[in-house]
């Protein structure tokens, strides 16, 4: 039996034979090694709202079906955000709302801080930048080496979400890679499911001076403002400026780096490895380039970039059956709502011409529905609009690296050959 077959036969024995008291589907490493999948599928078939009593994280319910997370994410009255009470991870982080981003808010200050930037990603403005993206995307894909091996998530997913980065934020190009690397620290922490304690130090020590080039650029724009990017449009609004203290507005800056990158970029890499772990949808996408408009939320459904949302309940409520209290932890496993059979047909399968492609979970619902879903769409139509040009097959030749995250859902490395 071949390695991965032989993971995934021991993954489903393991989760189908521990006792469902006993479940931590929080696990990081049940996300590194690609394991996750049978856990979630016994809890969606046989407890679907499950309390995890202990963990690393603390206790916490887990909700695992499509309408549960609906529910529950369109609920905001009842299931808060706020950092106060913990924030958007299963691990906590608690802060005061005047240092939170904008994702770590209750209403009315989230709705006042998330329309500051909304500007940036209406359909008007994602077809003004459409030509830059793709620009860049053909630059970035005509310096592939054709015949030997590469990194495609350093070569490409990293490199095309990093010059978008820089773009929207109008941030130094020459230096657009701290921007990918400090959501790669900034996903290393503990309370993200990643890390290790040992590394805390460096990677403190590297994110603070990432930080500090971005106070900088801030203050610059505060003084002198630039016509419309990211962070002039949040320097020069009361909403979002913090008064010109860097405590209570780097966390959008934050939220803005990581949302930026990784949901695309983890997107553009789990596409590719769906498509060579699919090769009959490869070859009808040779066919037919026609089809990426359907193919790219059909992806997204499938990599669910974001494994999860935290909430916390303000009040006792009911979900699924199940009485969860004021002060619980609920958390909200997209990954798993996108592989639910009673909402999505055939929902373990990678379909390019899928009939309903957008009937999933992983942008969220309700108020924090993820305001940049137009932007991380067109980046992957644009991407592989171009790959298509010019490459008929990207082969992958080895196993990827995966993030040790339960909360970004990604890749480190994948290794992957254009044949000559």
């Amino acid at each position: 039996m071949a390695d991965g077959a032989r993971i995934a036969a021991e993954a489903r024995d393991r989760a189908y034979s521990t006792p469902l008291e006993d479940f931590h589907v929080g696990d990081p490493e049940l996300f590194r090694t690609d394991t996750h999948w049978p856990w979630f599928e016994r809890l969606r078939a046989e407890d679907p709202v499950h309390y995890c009593k202990s963990s690393d994280f603390g206790p916490y319910w887990s909700v695992t079906k499509f309408d549960d997370i609906v529910a529950v994410d369109g609920d905001h009255n009842t299931f808060s955000s706020s950092s106060e009470r913990g924030g958007i991870a299963l691990g906590d982080s608690f802060e005061s709302a005047a240092g939170a981003s904008f994702i770590s808010q209750d209403s009315p200050r989230h709705e006042a801080q998330r329309r500051v930037v909304a500007p940036m990603f209406t359909s008007g403005a994602m077809a003004a930048m459409e030509p830059l993206i793709r620009s860049r995307a053909a630059a970035i894909l005509d310096e592939l080496p054709v015949g030997e091996t590469f990194d495609f998530v350093d070569r490409v997913s990293v490199e095309l979400t990093a010059q978008m980065l820089a773009t929207l934020m109008d941030f130094p190009f020459e230096e657009r890679r701290l921007l990918p690397r400090a959501s790669d620290l900034l996903l290393a922490a503990p309370i993200l499911g990643g890390g290790s304690p040992a590394g805390e130090p460096a990677r403190q020590a590297e994110l603070m001076a990432t930080f500090t080039r971005l106070v900088g650029i801030f203050a610059e724009r505060a003084a002198n403002p630039r016509n419309d990017d990211l962070i002039s449009m949040l320097a020069h609004d009361p909403a979002t400026n913090g008064g010109g203290d860097p405590y209570k507005y780097v966390g959008n800056l934050v939220l803005l780096i990581v949302a930026g990158s990784d949901t695309t970029r983890h997107s553009i890499t789990g596409g590719l490895l769906a498509l060579n772990e699919n090769p009959e949808q490869y070859a009808k996408l040779r066919e037919d380039s026609g089809l990426i408009a359907g193919m790219v939320p059909e992806i997204i459904r499938y990599q669910s970039p974001v494994a999860h949302m935290r909430r916390t309940a303000v009040a006792d409520a009911t979900i699924g059956g199940k009485t969860i209290k004021a002060g619980e932890k609920v958390i909200m496993w997209y990954v798993s709502g996108n592989r639910d059979a009673s909402a999505i047909e055939n929902p373990d399968a990678f379909i390019i011409d899928r009939e309903r492609p957008r009937q999933h979970v992983a942008f969220g619902f309700g108020v924090h529905r993820c305001v940049g879903q137009r932007l991380a769409e067109m980046q992957l139509r644009v991407v592989w609009e171009e790959m298509m040009k010019r490459f008929p097959f990207i082969e992958v030749v080895g196993e990827p690296r995966r993030l040790t995250s339960n909360f970004v859902k990604g890749y480190e490395y994948l290794p992957v050959r254009i044949p000559g």
